[in-house]
């Protein structure tokens, strides 16, 4: 998951396996590693792979006091480039750095991901005291590009318009041991106004079901129990070689992998949701009930500005599909205030749709103009008029996303544990997870009963809904549930 996402015992977790692994190491090899990242999955994913790659040629990641101490060889910023101030935020992280390649000569600083992949020379030009810039597809080229620049003391520019290897080819030092996601495809051929992927990323080009199963595979053997199927588009896979069917059938195979506990996919597009992937996701069982699907807008007028190809009625049907097939579905979605043309009666709509279709969250963002994309071009609507849709469409989520999580208070739930002794966690005695649908729970252990570690399987009574997690501390006593799988 996006680390944004995360929480702290989750964050916590990870970077204790981090520090377990440079411990082992016990050296600093070719230079100790930090990459920071930024915006989707797809650059978690990418960073997986940029650290796999960097370990391979006998970089060491830094622990968490080497990070905060500023005791690195090597930081790697992977970029992205949705929002308007990507740019700045690249140029003000990377500035800021500066001050830290002054105090450490030979600290290596590295830009890679979307903006890279866009602004390319431009980059080295403003900041000089870079080391490499890499695009999106030359994640590969990144050990060469930083002895290159060790040995000239100038900037080394890559970035390559075409795909020639998949990312998934890469070594991935994976962020978590039991949760790992796991590329279907990369790029996208949808022409959304308002997006920059399809230039950052390319064409969608898919990977061959065997080399993706035998990644699950390799993932599973490695300690994974959950992958997440990740794609721009994950449900036209297969479109590329006419199998429409493709994605239903990835599913199902996935289903046959002995040791899988869960499988997810992120996202889908309303346009290409068929309903032989709504019955892939309810009859195979290790496929979770959970589905993130952008309506972006409730209102035609502005889907068709914004160059997405469905109308609200086709998104609301398919709702429709996914809960009468699996009643328990947990859904969530993406949604833009804003957008050039929005009138009120536009977001009115919006307000509608989020009423009936009730999603369990919604990752709202006020729209911002990205250069190089048609919907910078259009007449905005004025920012203080944005600013107070936004905030009644997040007050109107809040309260439905609360009155959702009460459905869950009594129910037995199977909560797979993700982090232990977060903050909070540490405090109350809890361990943290998540439900089958992706719900987080904090889990109070019983007096007398051992704590469970990552990856092991919780089923227990779910006692409290809070705004945005639920609590689970059974009272035994009660006839309440707890048990543990591991």
């Amino acid at each position: 998951m996006n680390e944004d996402m995360m929480t702290e015992a989750e964050r916590a977790s990870i970077t204790a396996e981090t520090e377990d692994a440079a411990a082992i190491a016990g050296q600093r090899g070719k230079g100790v590693f930090h990459i920071h990242t930024l915006g989707c999955q797809m650059n978690v994913h990418d960073s997986e792979r940029i650290a796999g790659v960097l370990e391979a040629d006998g970089y060491v990641p830094a622990t968490e006091e080497q990070i905060e101490g500023h005791d690195v060889d090597l930081i790697v910023l992977n970029t992205c480039a949705v929002r308007e101030n990507a740019a700045e935020r690249m140029y003000g992280t990377v500035g800021l750095w500066a001050d830290m390649k002054r105090q450490r000569p030979n600290l290596q600083i590295a830009v890679g991901g979307c903006m890279a992949q866009l602004d390319r020379e431009k980059i080295a030009k403003k900041a000089p005291w870079i080391a490499a810039v890499f695009g999106t597809k030359n994640i590969g080229d990144l050990p060469s590009l930083l002895d290159q620049n060790r040995a000239s003391g100038t900037p080394q520019v890559k970035v390559a318009d075409q795909l020639e290897v998949f990312p998934s080819q890469l070594p991935a030092a994976r962020a978590s041991r039991i949760s790992s996601w796991v590329a279907i495809s990369v790029g996208c051929n949808n022409t959304c106004t308002f997006c920059i992927v399809p230039t950052t990323r390319g064409k969608e080009k898919d990977r061959r079901p065997g080399d993706i199963l035998d990644e699950v595979r390799a993932c599973v053997a490695d300690g994974a129990k959950e992958v997440t199927l990740l794609g721009q588009n994950v449900n036209s896979f297969g479109y590329g070689i006419g199998d429409r069917y493709a994605f239903s059938k990835l599913l199902r195979a996935c289903g046959e992998i002995e040791g899988l506990e869960r499988v997810r996919f992120t996202s889908p597009h309303p346009a290409a949701f068929t309903d032989d992937v709504i019955a892939a996701m309810a009859e195979t069982p290790n496929v979770m009930h959970q589905l993130h699907m952008p309506l972006q807008s409730g209102s035609d007028k502005i889907l068709r500005a914004m160059r997405r190809s469905y109308r609200t009625t086709k998104f609301m049907d398919i709702l429709g599909k996914v809960r009468q097939a699996m009643p328990d579905a947990q859904i969530s979605t993406d949604i833009i205030v804003g957008f050039p043309g929005e009138t009120e009666e536009d977001f009115q709509a919006t307000l509608d749709v989020v009423r009936q279709a009730r999603f369990s969250s919604a990752f709202t963002f006020i729209y911002s103009p990205r250069p190089g994309t048609p919907a910078a071009e259009m007449e905005q609507v004025p920012h203080d008029v944005v600013q107070d849709r936004f905030e009644r469409l997040v007050a109107l989520q809040e309260q439905i996303t609360e009155e959702n999580l009460k459905t869950f208070e009594g129910k037995t739930v199977e909560v797979m544990i993700t982090g232990t002794q977060g903050k909070k966690d540490a405090a109350t005695h809890r361990v943290t997870g998540r439900e089958k649908t992706g719900v987080l729970v904090h889990i109070g252990v019983p007096e007398g009963y051992p704590e469970p570690q990552i990856g092991d399987f919780v089923t227990v009574t779910v006692t409290h809904a809070a705004r945005h997690n639920l609590i689970a501390d059974p009272d035994l006593k009660a006839g309440q549930t707890y048990h543990v799988r591991h």
